[in-house]
């Protein structure tokens, strides 16, 4: 394959270099802990989620609509420290960006889905202030991938162009929303898969 100029990376964050945030396995955990239907609360999730990912709904908002519409014998506090417990990270990924950064002088842009609460948290959490530049997060920028538009606000934020980045997801619908905008994608599975994809654009580390 031939190198390309490369000047930014365009990283998913949960999925790549931490766990979902709050996927359907942590739904059906918290289910189970504070044991609520989980059908139910899958429903109205799916229903609500869209509105709380593209900062259009506080976290309050999102969990008074989810769990505490109707009475519970724990509190909300209770709830969202469990939520925001599940998120570990993945530190070999983690390296390999921070490396890749250091080496080739590369921005680092997140673009993630993500509520403003729980993501606030993660990038405190998991200081990924130390090596992100720009955070062009779905709470932040109001749009969700795969909307263009989510791609696009990341591109200019950044001030690079769809053949200057890599972009990294572990979703393969999401890489190719981006291809049809000219972004290349890499399909994260695993770290190492991921360095080598990295090497075969002339990154190599």
């Amino acid at each position: 394959m031939k190198p390309i100029t490369i000047k930014a990376l365009l990283l998913d964050i949960g999925g790549v270099l931490l766990t979902n945030g709050w996927d359907s396995a942590s739904r059906r955990l918290a289910a189970e802990h504070f044991s609520i239907d989980f059908a139910e609360m899958n429903d109205r999730h799916r229903i609500i989620f869209d509105a709380y990912e593209s900062g259009k709904m506080t976290l309050d908002e999102y969990l008074n609509l989810l769990v505490f519409c109707k009475e519970r014998d724990f509190s909300m506090q209770e709830f969202k420290d469990f939520m925001f417990g599940q998120s570990q990270a993945y530190p070999e990924t983690i390296a390999l960006i921070k490396q890749l950064k250091q080496q080739y002088g590369l921005q680092v842009i997140a673009v993630n889905n993500e509520g403003r609460e729980l993501n606030e948290y993660r990038v405190s959490k998991f200081d990924l202030k130390s090596f992100f530049d720009i955070f062009s997060s779905s709470c932040f920028v109001h749009t969700r991938k795969p909307d263009k538009d989510f791609y696009t606000i990341a591109l200019d934020l950044a001030q690079v162009k769809a053949d200057e980045v890599i972009y990294l997801d572990d979703r393969l619908v999401f890489i190719q929303a981006a291809q049809q905008l000219g972004i290349t994608g890499i399909h994260h599975s695993t770290t190492e898969n991921t360095r080598l994809a990295f090497a075969e654009y002339g990154l190599k580390v």
